[in-house]
């Protein structure tokens, strides 16, 4: 299509867009109608959705990437616009053989058939920014990366154009309604532009998609449970990218798998803690894993993946990608590294602290975490969404998608019915960094519940938190005990703050505001609880400190306080440790 009609098109369909936007957000409200536009706003939201989603199929570009970038934004849009955009998958009609050996001549210098012993003109896969075709490298360079068969990746010809006219419309179009008070309050759309054209500019670059791929590699080097494609440098350019053609069975392919004899569940495990690691170890991670990047090989001579022996990871048997995990019997190989994230130390310290209150099912912490990272805007009211972690956690913690699954529904009814609309409201907005973890993790987690049922993703990342505990040494070992202090205080004003409720309640004072009641009262019981327990181990080992220590006592009296002393770690290990039951 001609960029400038092109152009005119898309601004069509942005002019309609805006049009309902300004007519039912600001117009309507000012005419007494603001219940009536409210009432309609998901309605006409989602059949945006899906007017986007048949214009992105039909004309490509970076219409099917924004649709499927803000498919992610559940900080932004409800789940029935992002599960309209979800679907859209990068598939286009393939340029012709003629039209792709063009560019391949421009950018290698040589036509397919002398730049390649073998090119198949028939496209592996077309998508919108370019497609793929297999080839056979001539004998030198297949001795030279020790490779024959490869994949060869090219750019859509005058896709440059493309990209910038759609960078335009959209640039356009943020400068407009985000000057909305609608808009604005809720999120800096120039800034998310510009995030998504920076992302967009990289993966039609193809060295920065091979320099992503070496990174990779050489990251997971080490690592028998990954494998990454090899790159042919000399055939690689800007517009043409060769890699190693590794393709094998679909990470989702169930049935596949099991023919080869690989099970569903461990590879589940694999994918997760794979994943996980490069969260959190090599902080370097493939932010789009969907089911066509990732897949499963075999393998015959139980070597795996990487290009030696030994594993990766945290180096312990007992925690992910440690020594002590059995050969599975495949690898899982990663391609098209055209979106990758990095994860910066001021950002690990904050997943890192995120991971821990995850794992621990601490609320408070939680929150504050979200706070620091920058996800929560000045309006949001933390203490309430800190009681809805706390209530999810209380109802719903720790349970895999098919325990979700078999719940009683009227459990969930009754969540929704009281936080559903902190849910819908909740001023937040995940920075980009941030946004690709949580991308790639909610592509992580289904595709490891569709490969196995009773998978849980809490359980995959709760090692990651405690070996970070561990890490934190004697500041998480001084936070307990602050804690601990902290709860023998509130157990000594435990008893008047009781007398004043009931007397709120004698005098038909009390205002119940949400019905929570009874999940608070029973949070005080078990900080209750855990104070006893505190005042218990000061007790025990201060007494037995003192018999210990005192020359004036006998051999029983010491003996006594050892006693004591050991005795002691019981109800510490109780209040550290315990976070009383589910009631």
């Amino acid at each position: 299509m001609n960029p400038s009609l092109r152009y005119l098109r898309l601004m069509a369909f942005a002019v309609r867009l805006m049009t309902t936007l300004l007519w039912c957000d600001l117009v309507l409200p000012r005419l007494g109608l603001g219940r009536l536009s409210a009432r309609g706003r998901l309605r006409r939201m989602s059949a945006a959705a899906r007017r986007f989603h048949r214009l992105a199929a039909a004309h490509g570009g970076l219409l099917i990437k924004l649709g499927q970038f803000l498919s992610t934004r559940l900080d932004m849009l409800p789940a029935q616009v992002t599960g309209e955009l979800s679907s859209l998958q990068d598939e286009a009609p393939a340029v012709s053989a003629e039209r792709i050996a063009a560019v391949i001549e421009a950018e290698l210098g040589a036509p397919p058939a002398i730049a390649f012993a073998a090119f198949d003109a028939r496209p592996l896969a077309a998508a919108s920014l370019g497609q793929a075709h297999r080839a056979v490298l001539h004998p030198g360079p297949a001795a030279a990366y020790g490779m024959s068969q490869v994949v060869v990746k090219v750019q859509r010809p005058g896709i440059e154009r493309i990209v910038e006219v759609d960078l335009a419309v959209l640039r356009r179009v943020a400068g407009i309604v985000g000057r909305l008070p609608t808009v604005s309050a809720r999120v800096d759309l120039p800034a998310l532009i510009a995030e998504f054209a920076t992302t967009s500019r990289q993966e039609i670059d193809y060295r920065h998609e091979a320099s992503a791929a070496r990174r990779f590699r050489t990251a997971f080097r080490a690592d028998a449970r990954v494998k990454t494609p090899r790159i042919a440098q000399s055939l690689c350019t800007g517009r043409v990218l060769t890699l190693e053609d590794v393709t094998a069975i679909k990470i989702n392919d169930v049935a596949a798998l099991r023919r080869a004899g690989i099970d569903p569940h461990a590879v589940a495990d694999a994918f997760a803690a794979v994943m996980l690691d490069q969260f959190f170890v090599h902080r370097f991670f493939h932010a789009d894993p969907h089911p066509g990047n990732v897949f499963v090989t075999p393998t015959a001579d139980g070597t795996v993946g990487g290009e030696a022996g030994g594993t990766g990871g945290l180096g312990e048997p007992d925690e992910p990608g440690g020594l002590g995990a059995p050969d599975p019997g495949f690898a899982l190989t990663f391609i098209d590294f055209g979106m990758m994230g990095e994860v910066s130390e001021a950002l690990r310290a904050t997943v890192r602290d995120f991971a821990i209150a995850l794992a621990g099912e601490r609320p408070g912490e939680l929150v504050d975490s979200l706070d620091r990272l920058g996800v929560l805007l000045p309006s949001a009211d933390k203490r309430l969404i800190e009681r809805a972690l706390a209530e999810l956690f209380d109802r719903f913690g720790g349970l895999s998608i098919a325990q979700l699954q078999r719940k009683d529904q009227r459990e969930f009814a009754e969540f929704f019915s009281e936080f559903g609309d902190l849910l819908r409201d909740l001023p937040f907005q995940l920075p980009e960094d941030f946004l690709l973890i949580f991308r790639a993790v909610s592509i992580v987690s289904g595709l490891c519940s569709e490969l196995d049922h009773e998978f849980n993703m809490w359980d995959a990342v709760r090692p990651y938190g405690l070996r970070l505990m561990r890490e934190e040494g004697g500041n998480f070992a001084r936070d307990q005990v602050d804690r601990v202090i902290a709860g023998v205080r509130m157990f000594v004003r435990l008893p008047g703050r009781i007398d004043d409720l009931v007397s709120v309640i004698s005098a038909g004072d009390l205002a119940v505001q949400t019905p929570g009641v009874d999940r608070e009262l029973r949070g005080l019981e078990r900080v209750a609880r855990r104070a006893v327990a505190g005042i218990v181990f000061a007790g025990l080992f201060i007494g037995g400190a003192v018999l210990f220590g005192t020359a004036a006592v006998g051999a029983g009296a010491r003996v006594v306080g050892v006693v004591c002393m050991s005795g002691s770690l019981v109800p510490l290990a109780y209040a550290l440790l315990a976070r009383g039951g589910r009631d």
